[in-house]
């Protein structure tokens, strides 16, 4: 008879529902964290609903240029 080696052990676990959901459970608990910070900060700058509504408008009209554009890549050429 030949000698039979055992497979070698994965390099990484593969991951359950059980694992996934608590990975999942951790990363939405570090961006909370991460977001209140980020108020936290935000409170400190002096900088109010206006900034941000105005970074929005900025984002959005070159959203909407963007689809625009790509809507009629046809009809420029």
């Amino acid at each position: 008879m030949t000698d039979q080696v055992p497979p070698p052990p994965p390099e990484e676990e593969e991951e359950n529902e059980v694992l996934r959901a608590s990975r999942e459970l951790q990363q939405q608990k570090e961006a909370a964290d991460a977001a209140e910070a980020a108020d936290r900060e935000a409170a400190k700058g002096k900088r109010g609903w206006k900034t941000a509504a105005a970074a929005g408008i900025g984002i959005g009209s070159a959203a909407v240029i963007a689809a625009l554009l790509y809507a009629n890549r046809d009809k420029i050429r």
